[in-house]
């Protein structure tokens, strides 16, 4: 029986035909990870709207809710752990706490800094978001057994790191 082919083959054997001195096969790997990138990116996209949430205000308010402080985080913390600017996250803010779903209040030990903290709105709604995703991450990944699943995971982390990437867990108010 022959194995189903996917766009990423024809590609492949397209350069190997143009140029048979050169090896596409990195291509197998990256030009797959890049679809499955967007292909995932648009199931996502997908379910966030249906709790009338972006990608960016989903991560800002599953952040919060993951660090577990009741005290919430810094503005600054936020941006460190989504691994954008701090323009970006004070956009990604103002449409929270317009939809009322976070506060931003002075962090009384430090006048100059701003503590973000969920709502109880917030709270709710992220707690059914982050439910439904996980659900929806189940269901893209069903053709992968368990096995196939953890493997696949095993060797994402191993290039992630020989690329640099590292934690970037937020420290929360109490936990440095």
């Amino acid at each position: 029986m022959e194995q189903e082919r996917d766009a990423v083959d024809l590609i492949v054997e397209q350069w190997a035909r143009a140029r048979p001195d050169l090896d596409a096969s990195p291509m197998r790997v990256l030009g797959r990870l890049s679809r499955v990138t967007r292909l995932v990116e648009r199931e996502l996209k997908a379910l966030f709207s249906e709790f009338g949430l972006e990608r960016g205000e989903f991560d800002v308010l599953a952040t919060l809710r993951r660090a577990g402080s009741p005290d919430g985080m810094t503005a600054g913390m936020l941006a460190r752990s989504s691994m954008v600017t701090s323009g970006a996250v004070t956009n990604r803010l103002d449409r929270l706490v317009a939809k009322g779903y976070i506060t931003r209040d002075i962090d009384p030990s430090n006048r100059r800094a701003v503590l973000v903290a969920l709502t109880p709105a917030g709270r709710d709604l992220i707690d059914r978001a982050v439910a439904a995703h996980v659900d929806n991450e189940r269901r893209i990944l069903a053709a992968l057994d368990q096995h196939q699943q953890d493997d696949l995971a095993a060797t994402l982390r191993t290039l992630l790191l020989s690329l640099g990437d590292e934690s970037t867990a937020p420290r929360t108010l109490g936990n440095p």
